[in-house]
């Protein structure tokens, strides 16, 4: 049961990420984003309703609706992100040597809009889960939120390897932002406390009294897991971007973005 958990929060993280990056380059093809962020809007709906329905499921099942309404939730707001909806009151590349504080002003007003909705999001499934037998919503969703504030931090200040080429074409001027180079403080404390929210998700696995406790930090370890891994990606040399590659189709060329080819 534990294994299973564990490869299933595997597959999800994988897919998922796949089909969202395959719905954004799509609508990068079509210039349809907006409307591919309306017509996903079930999605968030969906999510909202499994994390509530599990709230008072203290059961196997209830672990699984709980994980998998954060992730809808989650899925939907980086699907407004990556599509270019809703992201932040600046959308124009960063000056040419700009430095210091206007920079980071500049970088955040990138990203206010959706780091406001991530946060609102995270405060309300806090809110809901207070008093609730089963937490599992809120913890997934936090694990997600601070694995993202991490690497956003870690992209900003600097890191050897950025992948750059799954930025849809509507943000294309969040690479000015970014920083390639040498790791700077904020890697460290980023893997300090990716590391020690693993340990305390994989100590509470081990120490397991029931197959619901030990599903639901299975899922959890293996999430945060990810996480860190996805951090030590931005230094360890490995070709990552195959695990999403060979299911999307080409990027949009000059071409395509005249119109003469469809969605």
């Amino acid at each position: 049961m534990i294994w299973a958990a564990a490869l299933f929060a595997l597959f999800i993280w994988w897919f998922a990420t796949g089909a969202i990056l395959l719905v954004v380059r799509r609508a990068d093809r079509s210039g349809y984003h907006r409307s591919v962020v309306v017509m996903a809007l079930p999605l968030l709906g969906l999510g909202f309703a499994a994390a509530i329905a599990s709230l008072d499921d203290h059961s196997v099942r209830g672990a699984y609706l709980g994980f998998l309404g954060a992730l809808a939730i989650w899925g939907w707001i980086e699907l407004a992100f990556l599509a270019g909806v809703i992201t932040g009151y600046v959308t124009a590349p960063c000056p040419p040597g700009l430095t210091g504080q206007a920079r980071l002003a500049r970088a955040f007003g990138t990203v206010a809009y959706h780091e406001v909705l991530l946060l609102g999001t995270l405060l309300a499934l806090v809110a809901l889960s207070g008093a609730a037998q089963n937490r599992m919503a809120m913890a997934t969703f936090t694990i997600l939120f601070l694995a993202r504030i991490c690497a956003k931090l870690n992209l900003y200040f600097g890191v050897p390897r950025i992948n750059t080429e799954f930025v849809p074409t509507q943000l294309a001027y969040l690479t000015g932002y970014m920083r390639r180079g040498s790791i700077t403080l904020a890697f460290p404390v980023a893997i300090t406390v990716l590391t020690a929210l693993l340990a305390v998700c994989a100590e509470r696995l081990w120490g397991a009294a029931s197959d619901v406790t030990a599903t639901g930090f299975a899922l959890l370890t293996a999430l945060a897991a990810l996480a860190l891994l996805e951090h030590w990606l931005m230094v360890v040399p490995l070709p990552d971007a195959k695990l999403w590659r060979w299911m999307l189709p080409a990027p949009a060329t000059s071409h395509d973005k005249d119109g003469t080819h469809g969605f």
